[in-house]
């Protein structure tokens, strides 16, 4: 086909060529013909084309005449023969006639052109109006949505007036549940500000420091040497070498009181940052004492050679008695005496200058070290104050989250006020000392006496980073399919280290890892949520999983949703999720949390975003932002629109083409696109598949969904467990092993092969991972099929591997190439999806030379294969040396949670920093 279409596109291209101006031709340019050219004309259609591109106008003749005559020759036997003007002129208009045939075909071929112009015209204005009607529907559900909010807030307010009309016969009790009802009804939106004040102005004491302690150096210096200038002189000199020695004693006794703050600062472990500072200055200053006591070894040279000179004076003064004595008449000797008595003069007068100079860097020295002592001990102080309200760092991150579903559990059970619980969760956050303390000295109390504790630490603070709550179907360990359960742990984990409050939600399993799980317990709180037209109970757990705080949902349901012995795979599975997210929402609400961020993953939570907008929303709970992660467009978990009626979503206002329609099908709900439409933040799992996606061949069905929706679609990178995937530490493995020591590596590759009884007659044969090999190869020497998940076997395979092969077709992100490379295993793998943004040829001259790290191939058959295995082969075994420095450059890059975390969390800053901006402004 695209032959042909070159063919077709080579004729319009000769025909243009033809054209003398490439402009259709007008009427006036047919030059008018007899009747007789019908026969002309019909004769020059059957004959050869005729390549109008290479054939000049005044050869036209030369090509049609000689037949023309020829045809007129044998007319004419048979009748009159024709003149010669009369044969010229019926030339001159079959000439006529062909160069309108030309005309005619010019304008034909123009026309055409100008029809394909104005469908693509016709078609681009077809797509803007598609658009601007999408835009006018999602404007309509918009308006009816506020419309809707307006009409709740005023009922809510005509039942607040008619309830404060009736409470106000009643006792002041029951006016304290008014209160209640109307605070629970307004809308927390408090916007967390951070107080620098106190840092900024320890920075500026920090600073004058400094140039204090500047200052002092300088002091010192001068000091020092001209304090030993004159050790030895004269009685002063005595004097000063007794001040210089209680001046060292002083010093000793300096350090030992820095030693001992040094000792003091060290205990304080809310102060790292501060006690580092004073660690520094300390070393300065114990630096410039010793380029001081280097000066005064200098100075006491100085004073050896006054002392030379006192001596020198001496003997002057000898020889001048002398003089006196025998030469009391000579003129000579009178001048030499006066020249004598004017330099002991000056000399004199040079020592009295050095004493007062001397004293008074003495006076500067010591007037420098009390207000250094001063400094010293205001920073001390300061740091005791500051201990009681900065963050430690001294309990686990599972301490905390304990902590925190300890507060959750008592707001639930209706123990604690949602102002009071929401203080108690800011120091929480904050991980304050205070609280820290307190629960410490609870632990042999009752729990009314724990409660009362606690409630004597609530006073205002200020939270310092975003509240996350992760509402998901996986999470590893416990709850794993697939790596929608790595993501959920590993980001979470990520950050939380850098500041944030994270929280998990999920479903309560029967088939979870509840070895892996320590502390699991129910709260005393039923938690009601809305199903098939009623409420349904729901017991919830709670657990800290990898320091993080998980809440499980256990619904009380007669189809008893989440206890079928498999996480996925029912044929209920749009009514078991679609209840579990409704819940989910239930229990924020009820725990009156406010978060900037519910993060949901994949069309098993999807429903979250149109549930939060809809329906939770108007209730209160509205402060965060949504953010919605697909992991697999495959998977959308379509099913027909009434469904959707369950968990009390509108379908008739839902099942439309701007909202949740299936674009392929017009009766079926998409819970992905739902997603999509009504998140605030849509991602997945790496830039080159958010590419893929967008395409028609990628996307499943949604492209044209992602597409509308680009601004806030992004791709982001997934990393991996840097703990739980480390060969220095590795439990599963049989020696641990490092960048630096790979012996380890071919000590597990042999254990491997033992343990799966393969031969190890050829230890320098690379062990490669096969799908779909049959049995027969069970008692092969060099293969093995494991049709099972083994997590030691896993770990073991990774570290015994020298090459791992990964020719998906297509693949989102993947994480195997990743820890493969953790453990020093080179991967070989198809440019697609995530492969294509972590894998990179190391052969390929256009990628520079630090990010080369393996073996890629594009086309997904036998060939492209075999293009990368070969050349991993040939190095592996030709080049041992290149392929050890290989594997220790893999085994050194870092695939860790940190970057991608700080990603997402500039999106979730960005996103909470617009609805706050467009609040402020309403």
């Amino acid at each position: 086909m695209r032959q042909r279409s070159f063919g077709s596109q080579q004729k319009r291209q000769h025909v243009k060529k033809g054209s003398p101006d490439q402009q259709r031709p007008n009427d006036a340019d047919l030059v008018p013909t007899s009747d007789g050219d019908s026969e002309s004309e019909s004769s020059l259609i059957d004959r050869e084309p005729i390549d109008v591109e290479h054939t000049e106008e005044q050869n036209l003749g030369s090509v049609f005449v000689p037949e023309l005559k020829e045809s007129l020759v044998l007319n004419c036997d048979g009748g009159e023969e024709l003149s010669t003007s009369q044969l010229d002129n019926l030339i001159s208009m079959i000439r006529n006639a062909e160069k309108n045939i030309l005309l005619l075909n010019e304008a034909r071929v123009q026309a055409l052109e100008d029809l394909h112009k104005i469908l693509q015209e016709k078609e681009a204005l077809q797509g803007e109006i598609n658009a601007l009607e999408m835009r006018l529907a999602e404007t309509d559900a918009r308006i009816r949505v506020a419309a809707q909010e307006k009409i709740h807030v005023e009922l809510l307010e005509d039942q607040l007036q008619k309830l404060q009309h009736e409470l106000t016969h009643r006792g002041v009790s029951e006016h304290s549940e008014l209160d209640v009802f109307a605070n629970q009804n307004e809308p927390a939106n408090e916007d967390l500000v951070l107080n620098n004040s106190e840092i900024h102005s320890f920075s500026k004491e920090l600073d004058s420091l400094k140039t204090e302690n500047l200052s002092l150096k300088n002091d010192i210096k001068v000091l020092k040497a001209e304090l030993n200038s004159v050790k030895d002189a004269d009685e002063r000199v005595v004097m000063l070498e007794m001040e210089r020695s209680s001046l060292e004693s002083s010093l000793k006794e300096l350090e030992s009181k820095l030693s001992i703050s040094q000792e003091d600062v060290a205990k304080l472990s809310t102060l790292k940052v501060e006690c580092k500072d004073l660690y520094e200055k300390v070393e300065n200053l114990q630096g410039l004492l010793a380029k001081a006591t280097k000066q005064a070894d200098q100075a006491i040279s100085v004073l050896q050679q006054n002392q030379e000179l006192r001596k020198k004076v001496d003997k002057l003064e000898e020889s001048l008695d002398e003089a006196n004595i025998y030469k009391l008449s000579s003129e000579k000797m009178q001048q030499y005496n006066e020249l004598m008595q004017q330099k002991m003069k000056l000399l004199e007068e040079r020592l009295q200058r050095s004493d007062e100079e001397i004293h008074s860097y003495v006076q500067l020295y010591q007037e420098s070290v009390k207000e250094f002592q001063d400094t010293l001990h205001s920073l001390k102080e300061e740091s005791k104050k500051r201990a009681v309200h900065e963050p430690v760092d001294d309990m686990p991150w599972e301490f905390w989250s304990r902590l925190l579903l300890i507060i959750d559990g008592w707001l639930l059970e209706k123990k604690l006020s949602t102002s009071e619980a929401k203080l108690l969760r800011e120091m929480v956050w904050k991980r304050n000392g205070r609280i820290r303390d307190a629960y410490m000295e609870c632990k042999e109390k009752n729990e009314h006496e724990a409660i009362s504790t606690f409630l004597k630490l609530t006073s205002s603070s200020i939270s310092s980073g975003l509240h996350v709550i992760h509402i998901a179907a996986e999470m590893a360990p416990v709850a794993k399919v697939g790596g929608l359960g790595d993501v959920v742990a590993g980001l979470g984990k990520a950050l939380q280290k850098k500041g944030h409050l994270v929280e998990i939600v999920l479903p309560k399993y029967d088939c979870m890892q509840y070895d892996r799980i320590d502390d699991l317990r129910a709260l005393d709180v039923v938690v009601e949520s809305y199903f098939d037209g009623r409420l349904f109970k729901n017991k919830v757990w709670v657990s800290t999983i990898e320091g993080l705080p998980v809440y499980f949902i256990e619904p009380h349901h007669p189809d008893k949703f989440f206890w079928r012995g498999q996480f996925y795979g029912e044929h209920d599975d749009f009514r078991r999720f679609s209840f579990f997210s409704r819940a989910a929402l239930e229990l924020l609400l009820q725990a009156g949390k406010q978060p900037d961020i519910i993060h949901c993953h994949d069309w098993q939570t999807a429903f979250v975003a149109p549930l939060y907008w809809d329906l939770y929303v108007p209730k209160g709970l509205n402060s965060a932002r949504v953010c919605f992660t697909c992991h697999n467009f495959e998977y959308q978990g379509t099913a027909p629109a009434k469904e959707l009626a369950s968990c009390g979503l509108d379908v008739q206002q839902l099942n439309r083409p701007d909202r949740m329609q299936d674009n392929s099908a017009h009766d079926r709900i998409n819970p992905l696109k739902g997603a999509i439409v009504f998140s605030n933040i849509v991602t997945t799992v790496s830039p080159s598949y958010a590419q893929e996606v967008r395409t028609s061949e990628g996307g499943q069905g949604l492209h044209s969904t992602l597409n509308f929706h680009s601004k806030k679609f992004v791709g982001i990178l997934n990393g991996i467990d840097t703990d739980a995937w480390n060969p220095a530490t590795d439990t599963f493995l049989k020696v641990q092993y490092n960048a630096n020591d790979l012996q380890g590596k071919a000590e597990n590759k042999e254990s491997i092969r033992k343990h799966l009884g393969l031969s190890s007659a050829d230890a320098r044969k690379p062990l490669r991972e096969f799908e779909g090999i049959a049995n027969h190869f069970q008692n092969h020497d060099h293969i093995r099929l494991i049709l099972k998940y083994d997590e030691s076997i896993s770990h073991s395979i990774y570290a015994a591997s020298d090459i791992f092969i990964i020719p998906s077709i297509f693949e989102p992100c993947g994480l195997t190439q990743m820890i493969a490379m953790r453990y020093g295993t080179i991967p070989v793998a198809r440019k697609t999806g995530g492969l294509n943004d972590s894998v990179f040829d190391v052969d390929d001259d256009t990628i520079p030379l630090q990010f080369r790290n393996g073996y890629t191939f594009l086309n997904p058959d036998e060939q492209g294969v075999n293009s990368g295995l070969e050349r991993a082969i040939s190095r592996y075994r030709n080049n041992p040396e290149s392929w050890h420095e290989l594997v220790q450059k893999v085994m050194s890059i870092d695939w860790s949670w940190e970057f991608s975390a700080s990603q997402y969390e500039d999106l979730y800053a960005k996103s909470v920093a617009r609805a706050r901006a467009a609040a402020s402004r309403a």
